[in-house]
């Protein structure tokens, strides 16, 4: 009988020891649109930190944490490329850092369709890891353009990852000759197709998406409410999917400090706020011998340039790079101060960059949307390649013939705040955000003068917005003047001439109820 308990005793502990050996915690890191900012920039809306981000210093941060760590698992959820330096190098520079700073996957962003998605599908194989996406596909054939899914393995932790991306991220925000030849299927459809499929193989299963709205092009919007966009995407999917642990979002470049859970499923979901200026860290316990699933913490940690010390092997792969093309090395001008972005406000930036487009093009206003300005300017030098990092599409610069009633119109939409509000020059407008869309203009002055309504005035746009983009109709409804010029080479050519630039007066949009 004692023999008999011993060994029970003994079966026990071995099944208790077991049980416990099958537990691991890992950590999963994630990222989202870096959008190829390499550099820090001035953390103004901060008081603990001077700099903030820069990729090099990424790395540092990520290879810090990792080696504290038993188990981690690095991720992205789209959009490293845009800028001077992916667009020369056609998208062959972030994928070289990603694969230096040891991505273990991403899914496709939108942005990695700018140089066309033929490009982008023969660049995909200079990844060392998978890139994934499930749901867009060849209109004709129904074939994937990447990789659906990918199952990382380390230490005997089996991660299940699935890339998807939204439909309006798909259609509204890439450019239709980009995107020609392909569709897209339903994400969370093709999720719960996916997540079926692998469920038994893996221990957690972790879901990379690029939907919700539209990012806000501010820098310091995780001190700016006002412009957060949300995650509504990502939470209604983390509502519909079953057996699904994790999602983290890209796209619209929300922010979680700390990951929502969500009440009906438990599916945990976790965003940084873009531009490489946080790493997000989320840990939890699971069970190797089923699927079982137990969120530990979460948070964003901030790249603090100044106490992380750059990657050698990254800074050394961009300063190579940009020894391929010396051009974007030459100095334009000097910034006195830094010029930062505002999505629902005038900014000095916009100013600047508005009366640019007006000079070049000799018209009486200039207008350009918000979410076109794609960097910010540091204070000191501004070399081609930042400039181009600040605008990077190809445009031209358009000029076209509106009336008086048809500028008022264009306002009034703009300050519905479609896509963040408009910037201008030449324009003086008075306006009270708390009345009814539509009806927010109190009076706008055109270089000083009261607007008449039946008068004719000119208008520099870019090509983009002279289309309609944003939802902006006026546009194509006026008569068209000349797009003649390359929007680039119009802000090239002013930021020569000027050599010393100053930031422009503010007060050209001034909201009454503030």
């Amino acid at each position: 009988m004692i023999r008999l308990a011993l060994a029970s005793l003994l079966l026990f502990a071995c099944f208790s020891n077991a049980q416990e050996s099958s537990k691991k915690e890992i950590v999963l890191l994630h990222t989202n649109d870096i959008e190829s900012v390499y550099e820090p920039i001035p953390a103004t809306w901060r008081d603990d930190m001077e700099l903030i981000g820069g990729i090099s210093h990424l790395a540092t941060l990520i290879r810090d944490v990792r080696e504290s760590e038993d188990i981690s698992f690095l991720v992205d959820a789209g959009d490293i490329f845009t800028g001077a330096l992916s667009k020369k190098s056609e998208g062959k520079l972030p994928f070289d850092l990603y694969s230096a700073m040891n991505y273990d996957t991403l899914t496709l962003g939108n942005h990695e369709f700018e140089y066309g998605w033929e490009r982008l599908v023969e660049t995909i194989p200079r990844a060392n890891f998978p890139v994934l996406n499930a749901n867009i596909v060849h209109q004709e054939s129904g074939e994937l353009i990447a990789q659906p899914y990918t199952i990382l393995n380390r230490n005997g932790v089996k991660v299940g990852v699935i890339g998807v991306m939204g439909i309006d991220a798909f259609y509204n925000t890439m450019a239709s000759f980009h995107r020609t030849g392909l569709t897209i299927k339903d994400p969370t459809e093709t999720a719960q197709y996916w997540a079926d499929i692998i469920r038994d193989e893996v221990n957690i299963i972790v879901v990379l998406t690029h939907q919700n709205r539209t990012a806000p092009m501010q820098t310091n919007k995780e001190s700016d409410p006002s412009v957060q966009r949300g995650f509504d995407e990502d939470y209604a999917m983390a509502g519909n999917l079953k057996g699904v642990d994790v999602i983290f979002g890209g796209h619209s470049d929300n922010g979680l400090q700390e990951p929502v859970i969500h009440p009906d499923t438990g599916t945990v979901i976790g965003l940084t706020f873009g531009q490489g200026m946080h790493l997000g860290y989320t840990k939890f316990k699971i069970d190797t011998q089923k699927h079982d699933v137990e969120f530990i913490e979460g948070y964003l940690i901030p790249v603090n340039s100044k106490q992380l010390l750059e990657d050698k092997q990254t800074a050394t792969l961009i300063k190579d790079y940009r020894k391929i093309y010396p051009e974007l090395l030459e100095v334009l001008a000097v910034v006195s101060e830094p010029l930062m972005r505002k999505y629902n406000e005038e900014s000095s930036i916009g100013n600047l960059l508005t009366d640019y487009m007006r000079e070049a093009a000799q018209s009486d206003i200039a207008f350009l949307n918000s979410g076109a300005i794609r960097a910010d300017f540091n204070a000191g030098d501004v070399t081609l390649e930042q400039l181009i990092n600040v605008y990077p599409f190809k445009d031209n610069l358009t000029i076209i013939e509106l009336t008086g009633n048809q500028i008022k119109e264009l306002v009034e939409y703009s300050l519905t705040l479609p896509y963040g509000i408009g910037q201008i020059s030449g324009l003086q407008i008075n306006y009270d955000s708390t009345q009814d869309m539509m009806n927010r203009v109190i009076d706008i002055k055109v270089n000083g003068n009261e607007l008449i309504d039946n008068k004719k005035y000119t208008v520099s746009v870019s090509g983009y917005l002279a289309k309609g983009g944003d939802g902006y109709r006026v546009f194509p409804e006026g008569r068209f003047i000349s797009d003649d010029k390359p929007f680039q080479d119009a802000l090239y050519e002013e930021f020569k001439k000027a050599k010393i630039i100053e930031s422009p007066a503010p007060g050209r949009l001034i909201d009454i109820s503030n």
